[in-house]
């Protein structure tokens, strides 16, 4: 049996090899770059991670070919990728996509997996709608049965790495009306199905997403995964999953954020001195070191939770959505704080900074806000 040490043995070296590998290959120029040419297929960093390292399946069962890392892995694989701004499509792929089609086995869905972990697919999640706000049970995607197969009709609004995409896994209604609890079910869909449209987009940090309207879309019987109308455990396991994912990602940046921070302060001189001398900006960095560290603990604490079988969902969630107040507070914290002490420098294109602000920016409203899972913690412990 695997103990903690061995498994903190195993993410260390995790981390080590992919930091040599991102110091080596990813700077913020190789990002700018990939990201401009990187229009319909993902940078092409995202082989090295499969082929080169084959650091893709380290979190999944071993029965998925992976090491069995858990959360704990992903949350070090996002934390890594984060603090290089790695703009690969491990969350939607990874966290998402393989943690969807592992919990609804299936020919298809296990085909599709064994592809996903050798870097040969890149999955996005079709699931956010207009309406949605996310409620995970509003969805007015339409699945109706039609002939030996099903029928999909409606859009899906901010679809991360669409473009990259080969497969989407989507949800879609197929009982009762928007935000019941029941009815929802999920879709297999390859990208060259007919009826999809779809208008890429760039986000503010530069990644790829994608509007995608699903006109009359025709699929087989054995595109849904898992049960018809019982899919909704899935996909709010999958939405915590990838939130406390940003989590730790956001710590690798912030972590980037306060390196870039401190060495330029200590270098900038006001009256012959560094500024880093100055007791007012002490304190200020102080505040930002503090919000990062407590943000940073309680994301780690809360991925080493949810490898706990007897976890339920509700503890899940709770947990989840305190380590989301967290980072998005300390993403304020730390990226304001860096702009401000960098002066107008701070948000140039030249710099890193300012790239490492817009994506913890985007962040913090990534997958609800700090107020929105502050009102599902009290909800939750009011029932």
């Amino acid at each position: 049996m695997t103990t903690t040490t061995d498994q903190e043995d195993t993410l260390a070296m995790l981390r080590d090899s992919l930091v040599r590998y991102l110091d080596d290959r990813h700077g913020l120029p190789h990002r700018l770059q990939a990201l401009a040419q990187a229009h319909t297929a993902p940078p092409p960093f995202w082989q090295g991670l499969a082929h080169e390292l084959g650091l893709l399946g380290v979190a999944l069962p071993e029965a998925h070919g992976g090491l069995g890392g858990g959360m704990s892995a992903h949350a070090a694989m996002m934390e890594t990728l984060g603090g290089a701004l790695a703009a690969e499509p491990y969350l939607s792929t990874i966290v998402i996509g393989a943690g969807l089609l592992q919990r609804n086995a299936g020919a298809r869905a296990d085909a599709l997996l064994a592809r996903a972990v050798a870097g040969q697919a890149v999955i996005a999640f079709g699931h956010t709608e207009v309406q949605g706000w996310h409620d995970p049970a509003d969805v007015r995607t339409t699945l109706v049965r039609e002939g030996d197969g099903f029928r999909l009709d409606g859009r899906k609004s901010v679809v991360h790495a669409a473009p990259w995409a080969s497969h989407f896994i989507v949800s879609a209604r197929s009982s009762g009306g928007a935000g019941e609890a029941g009815g929802l079910s999920l879709l297999l869909v390859p990208r060259e199905t007919p009826g999809i449209r779809m208008r890429p987009y760039a986000t503010r940090d530069g990644d790829r997403a994608a509007e995608i309207a699903f006109d009359g879309v025709a699929l087989p019987m054995d595109a849904l995964l898992g049960s018809e109308g019982g899919a909704l455990p899935h996909i709010e396991q999958a939405l915590d999953e990838a939130t406390l994912a940003v989590c730790a990602e956001a710590t690798g940046v912030m972590r980037r954020l306060m390196h870039d921070t401190l060495d330029y302060v200590r270098q900038r001189k006001q009256f012959g001195v560094p500024i880093a001398s100055f007791q007012v900006l002490q304190h200020r960095l102080a505040d930002m070191h503090m919000a990062l560290e407590q943000a940073a603990a309680l994301t780690s604490s809360v991925a080493e939770a949810l490898g706990d079988a007897e976890l339920d969902a509700s503890q899940r969630a709770r947990a989840v959505s305190s380590a989301k107040v967290a980072t998005a507070k300390a993403c304020k914290a730390v990226g304001q704080g860096a702009v401000q002490l960098h002066g107008g420098m701070g948000m140039t294109e030249e710099l890193a900074v300012g790239h490492y602000v817009r994506r913890a920016t985007l962040i913090e409203g990534l997958f609800g806000p700090a107020s929105w899972h502050l009102r599902r913690v009290a909800k939750l412990h009011s029932n």
